[in-house]
C-alpha cells in the first residue's frame, strides 16, 4: 500500500506528464466519466465551478499543504497505519477531524484520476503511462475497498474499470479471505510443530 505522500506523489505524476493538454480551453470544468461534473468547495464551504486544471491545482496544493503538515500525518506511519490508529487506538497526537481530511485526500485524487480517464486517457496511452495510471487507481481503490473511504455514489461511474481490473469488492474480498485462510494455516502449521517439538521432549 502506497504511503499517502506516494500516492499523491503518483497521481501528480501522471497528471503533470499531460497537463499541457489540460487547460481551461479543453477542459473548462472539472468532468469525470459520464460527463459527472466536480464542484470545488473553498474553506468556507461555498461550492464553486472552476476549469479542471484550476480545480487540480486546489486538490494538489490542498493535499501538499495537508500532509506537509506533521500534526495531522506524523511522517513516521504510512496512510494505511493512521486509519487503523485513529479507528481502533485513537491517540492525542492525530486531530478528531483526522478521518475526515483522509477521507477528504483520497475523494479529491479520486476526481483527479477520474478526471484523467474521462478527458486524458488518449494522452496517457500516447505517452506510455495507462499502465502506471492504472496501478495508481488500483492502489487507491484498494485503499477505498479496505477502509470505505469514498461515497459510492461516486465510485459508481468507474465501476467497470474496477471490474476489467479486477479491482472490484468481490475481488477484494477474495484477497481478503485468502489472506486469513493463509493465516490460519500458518498459524495450524505452527501448532503442529510446536506440538512436535513437545512430544520430542
Amino acid at each position: 500500500m502506497f504511503p499517502a505522500m506516494s500516492l499523491f506523489d503518483h497521481v501528480n505524476l501522471v497528471y503533470g506528464a499531460i497537463s499541457e493538454f489540460c487547460t481551461a480551453t479543453s477542459c473548462p470544468d472539472m468532468t469525470g466519466p459520464g460527463q459527472r461534473t466536480y464542484l470545488w468547495f473553498d474553506e468556507k464551504g461555498k461550492k464553486t465551478k472552476v476549469a479542471a486544471p484550476q480545480y487540480i491545482d486546489y486538490v494538489m496544493t490542498f493535499i501538499q499543504k495537508t500532509i506537509s503538515d506533521e500534526t495531522i500525518f506524523p511522517t513516521k506511519y504510512e496512510l494505511p497505519q493512521l486509519i487503523q490508529l485513529i479507528i481502533f487506538h485513537p491517540a492525542n497526537e492525530f486531530p478528531v477531524s483526522f478521518e475526515s481530511i483522509v477521507r477528504k485526500i483520497v475523494r479529491l485524487l479520486y476526481h483527479v484520476v477520474a478526471h484523467l480517464y474521462a478527458a486524458h486517457f488518449k494522452e496517457v496511452l500516447l505517452l506510455g503511462l495507462h499502465s502506471h495510471l492504472n496501478l495508481t487507481f488500483a492502489h487507491l481503490m484498494a485503499l477505498h475497498h479496505r477502509f470505505t473511504l469514498i461515497d459510492p455514489k461516486e465510485t459508481d461511474i468507474l465501476e467497470d474499470l474496477e471490474m476489467a481490473l479486477g479491482l472490484n469488492q468481490e475481488a477484494v474480498e477474495a484477497a481478503n479471505n485468502n489472506e486469513e485462510r493463509d493465516r490460519s494455516e500458518d498459524s495450524r502449521s505452527q501448532s503442529t510443530e510446536d506440538t512436535c517439538g513437545d512430544n520430542k521432549s
